[in-house]
């Protein structure tokens, strides 16, 4: 039951699949012992935590939104959205659960080490990694204010063709949804973000913040672009302002970029950070191998993210690929296999009504997780060989525009 604790009066010890209400931040199961010499990493509060949690969230996935509901049709796009966010909402509220009662997980690697051992936490670290390596206004007022998208027609009057439902191949709904699921990827750096919170406690209200915002600005923003735009929507959606407003809407969105890069690398780089000092005196403390350390780790992982990003210039391909491959089988499949964890002891004893729909509910997930996974892989690798077929794509290393807007 959560917030609740049960402790071995001998040993000290919290059983397994309980909460471990330790309120003292001297001595962190992550971080170890916390002193004046060395960095607080328990200090961000809940309204902080939500912050981070919606930055996470809202980054360049959203500019994929509105092709996404051009593929399906406005309704059935606006309803895999609300079902993506309702999923996907169950599984960051498992990760504030798992977080409680295994206090010493960062991150999703040490959750996959306690379900699986050394092989599900390197492999879930692996994929943690590669996953994670002030827009939104300024495009939907540039649709808006415009007469037409900078693709439509300039010689006739225009009426958007936006439609209410369409009829998709299935490798272009499988590749339209996991495009959505990117958008809320950032499940596995929850567990990073609440590891630092003063009283993890407060985890769920800054988790039903963050998703409230985060899903009214999907959808407003998808809704508005794909009504104005059509058909003519781009891929990135900035391209459907035209090349002037394109390039004001990243002009004043450079800072909102730079911070997310710079979050996203700083939760890829922790990661990894966490991972080599762990159990030494170098992880809290100001030391020369603290700071080599975490300055060989950002550095690394920069490299490494803007050699995925250049290789691979198709920005809708990208997404619907990390989408799939990536973020559907780090935020669906290891919190089902997590509540599992956690509570299939407890069917033993008590098969109630309410833990049979949790065992159903959770296989359920992995179920279809693995499903998308492997569809969406092999949608998105379609379509990207598709769309070279068509227009011959964008070079690997170049800086040709790939957003339509030209």
């Amino acid at each position: 039951m959560l917030g609740t604790e049960k402790v071995d009066d001998q040993e000290g010890q919290v059983f397994a699949g309980e909460v471990h209400d330790d309120p003292g931040h001297a001595h962190d199961a992550v971080f170890g012992r916390l002193t004046n010499d060395g960095p607080n990493y328990r200090n961000v509060g809940w309204v902080g935590t939500a912050g981070l949690m919606m930055k996470t969230q809202l980054g360049l996935g959203i500019l994929s939104i509105p092709s996404v509901f051009d593929t399906l049709g406005m309704i059935p796009g606006l309803i895999c959205l609300c079902v993506v966010a309702a999923i996907t909402t169950w599984s960051d509220y498992i990760v504030g659960t798992f977080k409680l009662r295994h206090r010493e997980v960062y991150g999703i690697d040490d959750a996959g080490g306690l379900m699986f051992g050394r092989a599900g936490q390197e492999i879930f670290g692996f994929a943690f990694g590669l996953c994670k390596l002030d827009i939104l206004i300024v495009l939907t007022i540039a649709v808006g204010i415009q007469d037409r998208p900078a693709a439509a027609p300039k010689d006739a009057v225009w009426v958007s063709d936006y439609e209410l439902f369409k009829k998709p191949s299935f490798t272009n709904a499988m590749s339209a949804i996991c495009a959505l699921i990117f958008t809320y990827a950032g499940t596995p750096a929850f567990f990073s973000i609440a590891a630092e919170m003063r009283d993890p406690r407060h985890y769920t209200r800054s988790l039903i913040l963050c998703q409230t915002v985060v899903s009214a600005c999907y959808i407003a923003i998808g809704c508005v672009v794909y009504y104005f735009c059509g058909s003519y929507v781009a891929s990135p959606a900035l391209g459907s302002a035209g090349v002037l407003i394109k390039r004001v809407s990243y002009g004043i969105a450079l800072p909102g970029l730079i911070v997310t890069t710079m979050l996203t690398c700083h939760l890829a780089s922790k990661h990894v950070f966490v991972r080599v000092l762990r159990g030494s005196k170098h992880l809290a403390a100001n030391t020369f191998t603290h700071w080599a350390s975490w300055i060989g780790c950002t550095f690394g992982i920069t490299v490494v993210a803007y050699v995925i990003a250049s290789g691979i210039p198709i920005f809708g391909g990208l997404v619907s690929l990390i989408g799939a491959l990536l973020a559907t089988s780090l935020s669906f499949q290891p919190m089902g296999c997590m509540w599992l964890y956690d509570n299939w002891k407890r069917g033993k004893q008590d098969r109630s009504i309410t833990w049979s729909i949790g065992v159903l509910w959770s296989v359920t997930i992995i179920v279809l997780g693995t499903f998308l996974t492997i569809a969406g892989t092999y949608a998105s690798v379609v379509d990207i060989i598709a769309s070279y077929k068509v227009s011959g794509g964008s070079a690997a290393w170049s800086c040709a525009d790939n957003s339509g807007s030209s």
